[in-house]
This record gives C-alpha cells, structure tokens and sequence, in this order.
C-alpha cells in the first residue's frame, strides 16, 4: 500500500515535522503511495484555525492542505493522541480521518518513516 510516513512532533518549534510533510509531498510527486499518520505532539498539526503569528511562523494548515494537490492518499490522526490533546473531529481540518495508530494499521504499509 506504500509508504506511511509518522509525524510525532508538534507543528511549531522543530522542523522535523516539515521535512517529513516535504519527503510526504516530495514521493507523492513522483506518484509514490504515501500517506500521513499524525501521532503524539503531531497531532497539533490538524487543529484548524491555528494563528502561530505571535512567535512569527507560518501556520503549517496551509502547508497540509496541500497535501490532496500533491496525491497525498490519507491524511490519519491516531484517535489516543486526539483524545490526550483534547481534540475532536470538529476541531480538526478537513479530510482527517481518526484511526488507531497500531501494528494493524502499520502492516498496511510496505514502510514506514518518522519524523523524529
């Protein structure tokens, strides 16, 4: 099913999480199966509305919501992580689907990277 790459990191503060959102856009352009799972701190990523001005980045939304234009297959949350950070699919961009980040999902995927 192809490539799943894993961002664990929050959206501001590393650019670990961005490199990773770039091999993402970067495979799907070379029509390489990728898909996104955001898990732990990543999770921060999806929360719509965000307004990172006061520490002067960029909202990475924009960044994401590129994601379907580069062929990027599924955009997944892992519902544990949502639910330590207190959000909910109405609190979350469009297009987000809420799954279980377990050994079931990951043998979907020949393989699998980091973001760490």
């Amino acid at each position: 099913m192809g490539m799943l790459i894993v961002i664990d990191q929050p959206a501001y503060g590393t650019w670990a999480g961005r490199e990773a959102l770039d091999m993402a856009f970067s495979l799907a352009a070379f029509d390489q199966p990728v898909s996104l799972l955001f898990t732990g701190a990543g999770v921060s990523w999806l929360r719509k509305d965000q307004d990172p001005a006061g520490i002067d980045q960029k909202s990475v939304a924009k960044n994401l919501a590129a994601a379907p234009v580069f062929g990027i297959e599924a955009v997944m949350a892992d519902r544990a992580s949502c639910q330590r950070l207190g959000l909910d699919a109405g609190d979350m961009a469009a297009g987000v689907t809420l799954v279980d980040a377990d050994a079931q999902l990951l043998s979907q995927f020949d393989q699998t990277a980091f973001s760490a």
